[in-house]
């Protein structure tokens, strides 16, 4: 049987899976107190770079410190499901039964495609956060990474993507995304130190995360590329509906969606 570990990335103390493919993760764990959890400052890590990276902390540590054949990411507040099983939305969190059948079939496994309709990906992000930091993304993709620039700038223009950083894949295709993911990431991390990207002084702690938004969109450039190269074929991965746990302020959302879109005021907290 394969082995399958996928990260929940977490802050706070909340209530977890109990199957046995799961892992909490405190996130950000060397600058926070300890929960109790297994934390991301252990062995390689980027614990420190969590108020900027968010749950891609996590991430970079199953990347260097798990030997799984699958490994995945999820959030306290939002896990894979593949059907309703009852009121209690733990019960029909994917199980390690299901995982187990699903990564017989697919060696990436996603969460359904978030459609902005009236969006792009790009003014989606330029409306709620901040343009800039996505042009200097291109740059630096023109710059170490140009077979990629034509297929940044197709993904950029779509009205769907796969968000959220959820993902359960293939440890080798993480070894990919990751190493790939992670240089662009701390080469701009470099341009934002020397000044060269705008908007990045005196932003809002919710605004600070933009390495981990940003992720959210390179993604799904990375993913088409291994399309388009035929390295991965569309019968290898699976969309899978997704939870959320808790409640979300859904009038809280729409008017900050409004308020961005119309009257360019930038989102200021989570929903």
């Amino acid at each position: 049987m394969v082995s399958i570990k996928i990260i929940v990335a977490t802050h706070k103390k909340a209530k977890m899976p109990t199957q046995n493919s799961y892992l909490p993760i405190q996130v950000g764990a060397s600058i926070n107190p300890d929960l109790g959890y297994t934390k991301d400052n252990t062995g390689e890590n980027i614990s420190n770079k969590n108020p900027y990276y968010s749950e891609l902390t996590g991430l970079y540590w199953a990347w260097k410190n798990l030997d799984s054949d699958y490994i995945g990411l999820v959030h306290y507040r939002r896990y894979f499901a593949l059907s309703k099983k009852n009121k209690d939305p733990f019960d029909n969190i994917l199980n390690d039964s299901e995982l187990n059948s699903l990564v017989q079939k697919y060696n990436i496994i996603l969460p359904k495609k978030r459609h902005y309709y009236i969006e792009s990906l790009y003014s989606h992000y330029s409306h709620t956060h901040y343009e800039s930091q996505l042009d200097e993304v291109e740059t630096i993709i023109r710059r170490v990474c140009p077979e990629y620039l034509s297929t940044y700038k197709k993904v950029v223009n779509r009205t769907w993507g796969y968000m959220f950083n959820m993902m359960i894949m293939k440890k080798e295709y993480l070894n990919e995304y990751c190493t790939w993911l992670f240089n662009i990431l701390f080469i701009l991390e470099q341009e934002v130190d020397n000044g060269y990207v705008e908007n990045t002084k005196n932003l809002s702690d919710f605004q600070n995360r933009f390495y981990g938004r940003i992720s959210e969109i390179l993604f799904n450039v990375w993913l088409q590329q291994q399309l388009n190269l035929k390295h991965i074929s569309k019968n290898e991965i699976k969309e899978v509906n997704y939870i959320y746990i808790g409640k979300i302020d859904m009038p809280r959302k729409i008017i900050s969606f409004i308020r961005a879109k119309f009257f360019h005021k930038k989102y200021s907290r989570s929903f």
